[in-house]
């Protein structure tokens, strides 16, 4: 079986090919209007050749109308890789029966077929229930209706916008915690939680706008604009408390948070053991000192280079705070004004966290 994450993968790969606004859609949405069915392989290698039987070569320039007026014949078609050339029209393919098939009209268990044998994408449309069905190796995805993505999508970013007011809120009061030296494992544990929660939606949203094509424009400008800084807060987080904050360990800890299951994710002694601390309640309860990148990062025109040479010589936010503008001056990069600037902008970054965190 294709596991999960591997099926979201090929998806995505394939949906930018059939999206609305590209030639291929307008083709296949054609002979979908027009309900004659279709059976169409992209790709023509030697295990599809070795199944084609019939038909004549075409070697034609793709065109949605070429497609609509071959598509009217009973024989499958063949594109080209970039479905930039019709190859051959009104063959007929014969892949091994022995192949399982869970499709029970002739056309979808030919196409399931195809694309297990082969590899290829096959499409398949039907003629009577108007769906557009992808087949590749063993994933099997119909397109939907664009208005019901539409709805579906426009339904995701209401619920987007409520988890990131919460978001926004979680990281706010964080912020204050780290200032007051105060953060306990559990308050890491619930904002990491709260991060995923918001990139799975966006996640989703996602592959809404890749189906919709050009249609999705304005849900792509919402989602922007509601999740620009997300990942990369989450990355900064990550850096502050994981144990070990090599970037090999905190790419590591990115891909397990995403891998997580719903109910894992609602389970904090989880998260914390992916930190890399002992996960029993007493711990949730511990102090830890944030390394300060995510703070840091909030000083305006502060470069990379220079947060991650203060981390390196101070190595938590506590000493980084409490440094005179003289000891930040020492740090390799930064000069007396830019010391200035760093304490200043600290200073602004705390007050402005406590005003935040009540209103």
């Amino acid at each position: 079986m294709v596991k999960e994450d591997s099926k979201q993968d090929v998806i995505y790969d394939l949906l930018p090919m059939v999206a609305p606004g590209t030639a291929f859609r307008d083709g296949l949405e054609n002979v979908l209007r027009a309900k004659t069915g279709a059976l169409i392989v992209v790709g023509y290698n030697p295990e599809v050749m070795g199944i084609v039987d019939g038909g004549f070569s075409i070697n034609c320039e793709f065109s949605p109308n070429y497609l609509y007026e071959l598509a009217k014949m009973d024989g499958a078609i063949i594109l080209s890789d970039d479905v930039k050339r019709i190859l051959y029209a009104n063959t007929q393919l014969i892949p091994d029966s022995a192949i399982s098939s869970i499709e029970t009209g002739i056309r979808h268990r030919t196409a399931e077929r195809v694309a297990k044998q082969t590899g290829n994408l096959v499409i398949s449309i039907s003629q009577r229930r108007n769906v557009i069905t992808l087949y590749q190796g063993n994933l099997r995805y119909s397109l939907k209706d664009l208005a019901v993505i539409l709805t579906k999508a426009n339904q995701a970013i209401q619920t987007l916008e409520k988890y990131k007011v919460v978001l926004d809120q979680v990281m706010t009061n964080l912020s204050a915690l780290e200032f007051e030296e105060l953060v306990t494992l559990h308050d890491v544990a619930v904002t990491l939680r709260r991060v995923e929660m918001v990139l799975r939606i966006k996640l989703e949203i996602n592959r809404y706008i890749i189906e919709l094509g050009t249609e999705g424009r304005l849900i792509r400008m919402q989602l922007d604009e509601l999740v620009a800084k997300t990942e990369h807060d989450a990355l900064l987080l990550l850096k502050d408390y994981c144990r070990d904050s090599s970037e090999e360990k905190v790419k590591e800890m990115k891909v397990a948070m995403k891998r997580l299951s719903t109910e894992e994710l609602l389970d904090y002694q989880v998260i914390v053991r992916l930190l890399g601390f002992p996960s029993t309640n007493a711990s949730l309860e511990e102090i830890v000192a944030p390394r300060g990148f995510r703070v840091l990062n909030k000083i305006p025109r502060l470069p990379a280079i220079i947060i991650a040479n203060l981390v390196e010589n101070f190595k938590h936010l506590k000493p980084i705070l409490a440094a005179s503008i003289k000891e930040l001056d020492e740090v390799d990069g930064i000069g007396e004004v830019r010391a200035r600037a760093i304490k200043e902008g600290l200073t602004r970054i705390k007050d402005q966290m406590f005003i935040d965190r009540h209103i």
